[in-house]
């Protein structure tokens, strides 16, 4: 029976063939794919879709999630490339529609939309069985970390994923939201989604910690002891991050959940 399934910019898909040709630029839901059963029939990837190693790297790399080759991507023969509104830019979605028939456009803002996601994928591509298995897991790891949030202290938090300029997240990110199941409240930074901000000692001195993400920007601890000198930041307010704990979808989510829930728990009580 024909199905159909609707995408996040309210295109409609019909469920897919068999033997469909998939090509994802978006790194979490490359590792979702995969974790879905749909790793035979993926064809290409970018070459920051890095999970599973073990499998992706025999898979051909067509760019970056801003700027892909299309050559290169037209020659693979794709019946459904995956893209994501936050990701990937859309004129280059819309480069990639004049000669693909499928442009699965997706964009989860909040951690329980991996529900929907996994559903999504999972029926579009006749995994739904082990869809249901990942919102199965999914479930008790937002039960477990729900059971715990309530006796979290409420933290101020500045989560940094770039510098020379600094750059931040808004809160109606999926980082943000994230970090909101923990009681961890990102600053207000206006409507823009990943906006440049000015740090001064003041705005330092009103956060009660400072994140520092693995990605995009990978931050070590080099940069922890620069913020903490630059600003007069103390050492115990900067943590340095998992970036794709905090901002990857689909199947990573649910070891993301684990993640800030064990780092929350383990701050509340004077691990750091």
């Amino acid at each position: 029976m024909a199905l159909t399934f609707i995408d996040a910019v309210g295109a409609a898909h019909s469920n897919a063939s068999p033997d469909s040709r998939i090509v994802s630029l978006v790194p979490s839901i490359t590792e979702l794919i995969c974790d879905l059963g749909l790793a035979a029939q993926l064809v290409g990837r970018t070459k920051w879709c890095i999970h599973p190693h073990e499998v992706v790297e025999t898979i051909p790399t067509i760019g970056g999630t801003k700027k892909v080759n299309l050559d290169k991507l037209r020659a693979l023969a794709p019946s459904h490339v995956i893209v994501n509104i936050d990701e990937n830019p859309r004129e280059m979605a819309d480069a990639i529609a004049e000669f693909v028939p499928n442009v699965i456009v997706t964009h989860p803002v909040d951690p329980r939309d991996n529900l929907e996601l996994y559903r999504f994928i999972g029926g579009l591509f006749g995994k739904a069985e082990k869809a249901e298995s990942l919102c199965g897991e999914f479930d008790r790891a937002f039960h477990d970390l729900d059971s715990v949030a309530h006796g979290l202290p409420e933290r101020r938090v500045l989560y940094l994923i770039w510098k020379d300029p600094w750059m931040t997240v808004a809160s109606d990110t999926y980082i943000a939201r994230t970090l909101d199941l923990i009681r961890w409240k990102t600053i207000d930074v206006g409507s823009e989604r990943y906006p440049e901000i000015e740090i001064d000692t003041d705005l330092v001195a009103n956060l009660d910690l400072v994140l520092l993400s693995s990605e995009p920007l990978h931050f070590n601890e080099g940069h922890i002891q620069q913020f903490s000198e630059a600003f007069g930041c103390p050492l115990e307010k900067l943590l340095l991050i998992d970036g794709e704990m905090t901002s990857w979808y689909g199947s990573r989510a649910i070891r993301g959940l684990d993640y800030v829930r064990a780092l929350a728990q383990s701050l509340a009580t004077g691990g750091k």
